[in-house]
């Protein structure tokens, strides 16, 4: 099993699949995104980009097979510093990115941690907090918190608690503020959900906050919009490989 230790405090289980330009893979699932979790997205990079991409794909921590501590101060930084940590070790400097779900606020982090590294991104079906679906969310992080306070003897219900409510304080996308977005260098390509979890609205705001964004949509609405769109992001991707 691929490990990767961080700091002697994080363990970070990735899995490399294809040859290529490098692709890093931030997978779906919420606070359990996980490598696993690809088979449930509509367009899954990780059965279809094999020929084109050097891809890389990773249990966020404390997800699946991966652990470290809870970061209040900074979580989305602390996420962000575990991607950008495991490239490193894989010798990976510049890259490309798809994230789908929470996948795609990671990826905004990144964007503003990094841009100099992140070469382009796509969003697939990026989540957004409202008022109207807040309360789906919380039942996502009860859910996990559980589990993870079960698992583990070192963290107590309010560390966990307190990790969740610094990670979800805002709305949006949540990783970042609008202004982040606007100001963005990194070139996009998003492609809007279109459920509770991931409203259209949210992901066509981002298409249009980022000032090198394009926009397949729609694009999940029927099995051949799938096929044309996965087809569609992989052209998109190529076209942003340095030469």
């Amino acid at each position: 099993m691929p490990t990767f230790v961080r700091d002697d405090t994080t363990i970070i289980y990735y899995e490399e699949r294809g040859d290529g330009f490098p692709l890093l893979l931030l997978a779906p699932g919420g606070m359990r995104s996980t490598v696993e979790f690809w088979q449930h997205a509509a367009l899954n990079p990780w059965v279809s980009y094999e020929a084109a991409f050097r891809m890389v794909a990773m249990d966020q921590r404390n997800a699946g097979s991966s652990r470290g501590p809870l970061d209040a101060g900074d979580p989305w930084g602390a996420y962000a510093d575990d991607q950008l940590a495991l490239l490193d070790h894989l010798g990976i400097d510049r890259f490309l990115v798809l994230g789908c779900c929470i996948g795609g606020s990671f990826i905004l982090k990144l964007a503003e941690r990094a841009p100099e590294r992140v070469v382009a991104a796509v969003l697939e079906q990026p989540i957004g907090v409202t008022g109207d679906n807040a309360h789906l969310f919380k039942g996502l992080q009860t859910s996990w918190a559980d589990e993870l306070v079960a698992a583990r003897d070192d963290l107590t219900r309010p560390d966990v608690d307190a990790f969740l409510a610094a990670m979800w304080r805002d709305d949006f996308v949540v990783s970042v503020d609008r202004d982040a977005i606007a100001g963005c260098p990194v070139p996009m390509l998003v492609l809007p959900g279109i459920d509770d979890f991931h409203p259209g609205d949210a992901g066509r705001e981002v298409a249009r906050l980022a000032p090198h964004a394009d926009l397949i949509d729609p694009w999940k609405d029927s099995p051949e919009l799938i096929a044309s769109a996965t087809e569609q992001t992989r052209e998109w991707l190529l076209a942003h490989v340095p030469a």
